[in-house]
């Protein structure tokens, strides 16, 4: 289980939860071991819920221990023997509120030996903001501009200490707050009172719970001089979910990070992704996303815990093009999400020109970029990552102008797409982040278009990471959407496939064909050689991978979508045509 990382093949990445596929991660490495998988694939992401949480799909992590409930031990020894390698997340930014450290600090408040694990955005800012009338401060205004949002409103949630005193803690992503309903029994402590205003109390604090109403604006009626002692008890029944932001400047959080590291390479995880790591370094003045140079420190500082454990880094970043953080990341040495490929795919085949596409593959190969791509993931497709953006007064290009980025919102839009958009600290939203859809519906669930992408991204430099649900040309689950909640967009593109759904996937063409292609770009030595960008007219792709005599090369025709795949091995030629 413990591989060294030079082993690691450019080959191809699985992606999905532990329970994407039937009901537990075993379901999953028993579509595997079918003999339409073999060879398929040499690298399995798996996503956190592998751990133990509570929020956002597994990254709101409680626990960095095996979520019994969807994994066993048995299945990592069934994956090496399958000889495939782990990828694993790391949420570098933040721990749930449900996690032993936290809960500890709503226990025991100050007394907390986690109390600085966590950061109190009041004493964050002390001396930089004033007090508003809820006792939260306001950061001064250059401070709060240079703010950059997840979400609308101040990045914080407020918890209850023990003293009865309510603390703001930092909360870039998700927050939940629950309040249980309250009892007859909850309200002995209130001895005036006589047992129908008890019952009367009761039902008009649970009407207020049901209802989502301000306590505050609840009437009492002939229990108002109760009313404190009522909302008092209940706050005490309040819970919450959420993803705490860590205190970087903590040695119990470095700590932490030396434990979580070595026990993800117990595991068997080859592949660390940085999860929020931009997010991390914190500082009055700064923007609090990619702060320089502290983001660097703290990289530098996980990356020499990732080597004692053997364990290759991916960070994780979304940032304008034109900002090039993905040139800042590359140049260090590290590996880099290739998130500018899916926007340009759909560019690609919608417009029917390979300018932008070929552009941005010429560069990876010039400058040497070492990258993991994809198309679909369990995210959305990023739109933001194209853009320009104007540093230091100098207005930097981005892979795609700003109409042409439009466009592909708008199509994918018009096909049923969902948008999750970034805000600023006064709640008005300043930009679009990622369309939610799944790939194939994106392509206007094309099958042929559908399968030119997977063409272009198997063959484009890097290692390529298929979500599971594309392979069997997954379609909009609008109903999932509709009824996820408050992050109920990203649920378009998660849908569970049964053993049945496999079973009959695999009869179909298009996967089969997209399987016929993952298998050559996972089995092929080709692509751990030389790749060349052939010039070509705008309206066509010819991309050429060679290696000691053995060859992959792509040529598609835009225009018909058609493409075909030339495979020399051996001295053994191959043309397979994928015609419309």
């Amino acid at each position: 289980m413990h591989q060294n990382n030079s082993t690691i093949i450019n080959g191809v990445m699985l992606n999905a939860y532990p329970d994407s596929i039937g009901t537990k991660l075993s379901d999953t490495i028993n579509m595997l071991k079918l003999p339409e998988f073999a060879n398929a694939f040499s690298l399995f992401y798996v996503l956190p819920t592998f751990f133990n949480s509570d929020l956002d799909r597994g990254f709101s992590i409680i626990d960095y221990n095996i979520n019994s409930d969807l994994v066993d031990t048995n299945d990592l020894n069934d994956l090496e023997k399958l000889n495939i390698k782990l990828k694993f997340d790391i949420v570098l930014n933040h721990l749930s509120v449900a996690s032993p450290q936290f809960k500890d600090i709503l226990k025991n408040g100050n007394q907390s030996k986690f109390k600085d694990f966590f950061i109190n955005w009041n004493e964050f800012w002390q001396g930089n903001g004033t007090k508003n009338e809820d006792g939260i401060i306001i950061p001064n205004a250059e401070f709060l501009d240079k703010l950059f949002m997840r979400k609308s409103g101040l990045p914080i949630l407020k918890v209850l200490f023990p003293d009865g005193t309510e603390q703001p803690y930092w909360n870039t992503f998700y927050q939940q707050i629950t309040y249980s309903k309250i009892a007859i029994s909850d309200l002995q402590n209130i001895k005036e009172a006589s047992e129908s205003q008890l019952q009367s109390i009761c039902k008009k604090v649970n009407n207020a719970i049901e209802n989502n109403q301000d306590f505050n604006t609840i009437d009492f009626e002939d229990c108002t001089s109760f009313k404190s002692e009522i909302l008092q008890i209940v706050e005490q029944k309040r819970s919450y979910l959420g993803q705490m932001d860590v205190n970087a400047k903590s040695p119990l959080v470095w700590e932490f990070y030396e434990e979580t590291l070595k026990k993800l390479n117990n595991y068997g995880c080859n592949i660390l992704r940085l999860d929020a790591f931009a997010y991390l370094h914190k500082q009055v003045g700064e923007s609090n996303f990619f702060n320089k140079p502290g983001t660097w420190d703290y990289l530098e500082r996980i990356k020499q815990i990732a080597q004692d454990n053997n364990l290759l880094l991916l960070p994780e970043i979304h940032a304008e093009y034109g900002l090039h953080l993905h040139d800042d990341v590359a140049n260090k040495g590290y590996y880099i999400y290739d998130f500018f490929l899916p926007g340009l795919t759909i560019h690609t085949i919608e417009n029917k020109s390979s300018k932008a596409l070929l552009t941005w593959a010429k560069e990876i190969i010039a400058k040497g970029y070492k990258t993991v791509n994809m198309l679909g993931c369990h995210d959305g497709i990023p739109v933001l990552d194209l853009k320009g953006k104007e540093v230091n007064g100098h207005y930097n290009k981005g892979l795609l102008e700003d109409e042409e980025i439009d466009a592909i919102m708008n199509t994918i839009m018009n096909r049923g797409g969902r948008v999750k958009n970034l805000y600023d600290a006064a709640g008005k939203k300043v930009s679009y982040y990622q369309i939610n859809a799944t790939f194939f519906s994106a392509l206007d669930e094309d099958e042929q278009a559908l399968l030119l992408a997977r063409a272009i991204q198997l063959f484009m430099p890097g290692i390529p990471q298929i979500w599971y649900l594309d392979i069997f040309a997954g379609k909009n689950n609008y109903e999932a959407a509709d009824n996820g909640g408050s992050a109920g967009h990203k649920e378009i593109n998660r849908t569970t496939l049964t053993s049945e759904d496999i079973e009959n996937g695999l009869k179909k063409e298009v996967v089969q064909k997209q399987l016929e292609l993952i298998r050559l770009r996972n089995t092929s030595k080709a692509f751990s050689g030389i790749v060349t960008i052939n010039d070509a007219q705008t309206d066509a792709i010819d991309i050429k991978w060679e290696n000691n005599g053995e060859i992959a090369h792509l040529q598609a025709n835009l225009n018909t979508r058609s493409f075909t795949i030339h495979h020399i091995k051996d001295e053994v030629v191959t043309n397979v045509n994928f015609n419309n």
